[in-house]
């Protein structure tokens, strides 16, 4: 049994979550719509209004924090748990945005490619090279939904490219621990993909069968859903996983895979903090939780963020 400890309550289907070198972690809130700080001993700080849908968050190498943005959505609370269903009625597109953690100014760098606006910015994760590997999940609505997309972006605002399209709800996104993997997490068919990277936002693709170039790493069975996910420190990859709520740790090569449980239908995110990477901090969104518990190995250290 999996020893949880309660950092704090009373959040508002929290993401994303960043642990800081003083000990506190960074969130969003998504149905607040703002970037948060939660201390050590659970204060929480609000630090941006952030408008549309913050999701995804990451330190960059100018130590602001970079936001997936996914303009919103809409939501249901009951019993169960608060979560969200559909593209909100005021949902203000897509972005990628950059907060400075001292004054909480907001900038957007990125609203859409030459292929066309970005939809739904999920997650990120900061290559070695100061850029960043983000995705699109895009949008559901009553009677349609959107094909999501990967990409890869410099924090100066002047380079965006496009490179997997189209993939069905991309959300968690990751790297190995030599930055020469590239993880994507599908949230509808629980599977997890990789790709080669070969150079800097470039990868290589499978040829056919493979719907988008990607190479299976693992799809689990049964209803459940993958979200974002985190690497540790021997390159296993740990996926958030919805309704079958927990992490589902799989081996860079797919061979094991075994599912550690959480008391929540919303498990969304997970990553390592820590002196010694060995805390694991976990949203439990649906009951606007933030948990920690001890990993049994470190965690991957992230570009940037400690």
């Amino acid at each position: 049994m999996t020893m949880l400890r309660e950092i704090t309550t009373g959040l508002r289907f929290p993401e994303g979550p960043v642990a800081m070198s003083d000990g506190s972690v960074l969130l969003v809130e998504i149905e607040r719509r703002t970037l948060t700080r939660v201390a050590a001993d659970g204060r929480k700080e609000v630090i941006a209004q952030m408008g549309g849908g913050p999701n995804g968050a990451a330190i960059g190498p100018d130590g602001k924090c970079y936001i997936c943005n996914n303009g919103g959505f809409k939501w249901v609370e009951d019993e169960f748990c608060l979560r969200p269903i559909l593209q909100a009625e005021d949902y203000s597109g897509g972005r990628i945005e950059r907060v400075d953690l001292g004054t909480g100014r907001i900038e957007t760098l990125y609203t859409g490619t030459a292929n066309g606006p970005l939809r739904g910015p999920n997650d990120l994760v900061f290559d070695a090279h100061g850029g960043f590997y983000f995705t699109d999940l895009g949008k559901s609505r009553a009677r349609e939904r959107d094909w999501g997309g990967v990409y890869y972006a410099r924090t100066d605002g002047a380079l965006i490219r496009e490179i997997i399209h189209s993939i069905l709800t991309p959300n968690g996104v990751g790297l190995s621990p030599g930055g020469e993997r590239l993880y994507v997490a599908e949230t509808e068919t629980a599977r997890l993909w990789s790709w080669e990277i070969i150079a800097p936002g470039e990868i290589h693709k499978a040829p056919w069968p493979s719907p988008h170039g990607g190479t299976l790493v693992v799809g689990v069975g049964g209803y459940q859903r993958f979200d974002s996910l985190a690497v540790d420190g021997a390159g296993y990859i740990c996926v958030a996983t919805l309704i079958n709520g927990g992490i589902t740790v799989v081996s860079p090569d797919g061979s094991e895979v075994r599912h550690i449980p959480l008391p929540d239908f919303y498990p969304t995110n997970i990553c390592f903090g820590g002196p010694d990477l060995r805390t694991t901090f976990v949203t439990l969104s649906g009951k606007g939780k933030l948990v920690a518990f001890e990993w049994e190995r470190p965690g991957l250290r992230l570009n940037y963020a400690q």
